[in-house]
């Protein structure tokens, strides 16, 4: 972490150059006993719009359609099933985006919704799209605003929080900055609302053990995250290159505080090497759907030496994936190694595994590739150094 005098300016530094910024709105902030907090929706969009009269347009992921439709059909906590939580967001989402488009509707402002699943952006060309869509909004001076499409999705495609759906959206529109608004003032080193002598981390440097030890402390109410989630969105977004902040979106001129470097809230540093939209893609925003055990030679060559992933080398295949998934790779020890995307089913890789190059097509009668993952598609998680994770084109 870096030194308290030091804050200041590096929250000064690395907001300079921020010209598109993503906002996730969290359940918390947005909504209050009495369904929408119609005042916390009118500072928010009064300050959103004061930054885009600045240049920096703003991109905003908002949670609150459960928490608004829990209200109107009478309920006092989340349902646990997955038909009931989208009827209620089916409910509460029309209440959520009228709320949204009369608050920005004072200053003039037009807005759009765009509900998206995890199975939009898994598919390139799909991504693509939403991508495209958002540019020409922005392009329009259109404010987004974008939710998970709780009403249609399952557990296979569901992002799981609003905080995982921020990083990807911070991805995907290649914002430079993520703003994550909660109920409490940024991550502490234990719950402030049991913890009296709980103290605010002002500053990370990087996301450790201990850091997500905090965070993990720190549980959510409405919504699905707590404060894990969002720790673990904000170092998605480091490794793109791209800071982030947690602070109170329950306090007035909250983003004017942020945007101005004040000492509000937590400031997550980004990380030095970035990946490229691409490979944030390939490792954060695609579902995972399998696991690919690989030995130590294999493992040396992946992280040392920066070459593809061979046949030989693999020693285990779980779960079934086709060709063009993502899977992640483990050492024998099961330590995370890196993410990559396939060029064979799961089916023909346990066919071939352990074999050399030369061999997969007397095998399997035919031959798509030497690799199972070629480097182009991979991403080194464990110990990521300069280079090793370069996008070619």
């Amino acid at each position: 972490m870096t030194k308290a005098n030091n804050t200041v300016f590096s929250r000064k530094a690395l907001l300079k150059p921020v010209n598109r910024a993503v906002v996730k709105v969290g359940s918390g902030v947005l909504t209050s006993r009495n369904g929408l907090n119609r005042r916390v929706l009118r500072n928010l969009t009064d300050d959103i719009c004061a930054l885009r009269e600045k240049g920096i347009e703003v991109i905003v992921v908002s949670s609150g359609a459960i928490a608004s439709g829990l209200k109107k059909v009478g309920l006092t906590s989340r349902p646990e099933s997955i038909s009931s939580q989208q009827a209620v967001a089916a409910v509460g989402q029309s209440s959520l985006m009228r709320a949204w488009e009369l608050a920005f509707g004072r200053h003039g402002q037009k807005v759009a919704q765009i509900l998206i699943t995890r199975d939009d952006l898994n598919h390139r060309g799909r991504y693509l799209n939403a991508r495209n869509t958002i540019f020409t909004l922005l392009s329009w001076q259109v404010v987004p605003i974008i939710n998970e499409n709780d009403t249609v999705v399952v557990d296979e495609i569901k992002f799981g929080d609003n905080d995982n759906l921020s990083a990807m959206v911070t991805n995907l529109t290649e914002s430079l900055v993520l703003v994550s608004l909660t109920d409490i003032d940024g991550l502490f080193d234990k719950d402030p609302r049991i913890h009296k002598e709980a103290r605010l981390i002002p500053v990370v440097e990087k996301i450790d053990s201990g850091v997500i030890r905090h965070a993990g402390s720190i549980p959510g109410f409405l919504g699905t995250g707590g404060m894990a989630s969002k720790v673990k969105a904000a170092e998605k977004v480091a490794l793109g290159g791209v800071p982030t902040v947690i602070a109170n979106g329950l306090k007035p001129g909250i983003l004017k505080d942020v945007f101005m470097g004040k000492d509000v809230g937590t400031f997550f540093m980004p990380q030095d090497i970035g990946l490229c939209s691409r490979k944030q893609w390939i490792a954060f925003t695609r579902t995972l759907k399998g696991e690919i055990i690989i030995d130590g030679g294999a493992g040396e060559a992946l992280l040392e030496r920066g070459k593809s992933l061979l046949p030989s080398g693999i020693r285990e295949v779980r779960g079934k994936f086709s060709l063009g998934d993502s899977v992640v790779l483990l050492s024998e020890d099961d330590q995370e190694l890196a993410v990559g995307m396939v060029n064979y089913h799961s089916g023909d890789i346990k066919k071939i595994m352990g074999l050399r190059s030369t061999q997969i097509k007397s095998v399997l009668g035919f031959k798509h590739d030497d690799e199972v993952i070629h480097r182009d598609n991979l991403v080194i998680t464990s110990n990521m150094a300069a280079g090793e994770n370069e996008c070619r084109l």
